[in-house]
């Protein structure tokens, strides 16, 4: 990866890119699980703005949980041990569980939340990642629906962060370096 500074680069991602992909994956999620209720998880903080979106094109009954986990703790790189630091607060069983992400990079811990989740004997668990960052895959996970493929790049935006910072863009772009 990229060495990054402060200095934020190209919009990779408008908001009205991010918008019409999010449309298209709820219509998506609206077709496989016609009739069915899902529940959907975020993982906080960063998938907040990209599971708003998703949220607001699905038109199936729907419910809300979050969990907060991480391999990264206040480094830019993972240390390959998973925490939960804010746990699901449903039951989970029998359930159409979609994970809202906002990106696989390592995929260290949602490999690791997919497990946790499953040992709640769902019905179903797929995953929908905002960005998809395939460069950088440690551990075997694949997202169900994927909102962009990005580069090698430190991004920022759309509820990504770098040390708390730029979540709050209403676009995605990365760290020059």
């Amino acid at each position: 990866m990229k060495a990054k500074q402060d200095i934020i680069g190209t919009v990779l991602f408008t908001q009205k890119e991010i918008t019409k992909r999010a449309k298209e994956i709820g219509e998506q999620i609206n077709k496989d699980y016609k009739g069915e209720e899902v529940v959907l998880i975020g993982t906080l903080k960063g998938a907040i703005m990209w599971m708003a979106d998703i949220m607001k094109e699905i038109k199936l009954d729907t419910k809300v949980d979050f969990v907060a986990a991480s391999s990264y703790g206040s480094a830019t790189t993972s240390s390959g041990v998973v925490k939960i630091t804010k746990d699901i607060g449903m039951n989970l069983f029998d359930k159409n569980i979609i994970i809202i992400e906002d990106i696989v990079d390592t995929g260290i811990t949602l490999k690791y939340l997919k497990e946790y989740i499953s040992a709640r004997n769902p019905k179903t668990i797929k995953i929908c990642t905002l960005l998809d960052k395939p460069a950088r895959r440690k551990a075997e996970v694949v997202a169900d629906y994927i909102g962009f493929e990005v580069e090698d790049l430190f991004v920022v935006g759309y509820g990504l962060d770098y040390d708390q910072k730029y979540r709050n863009l209403p676009y995605i772009s990365y760290l020059e370096g």
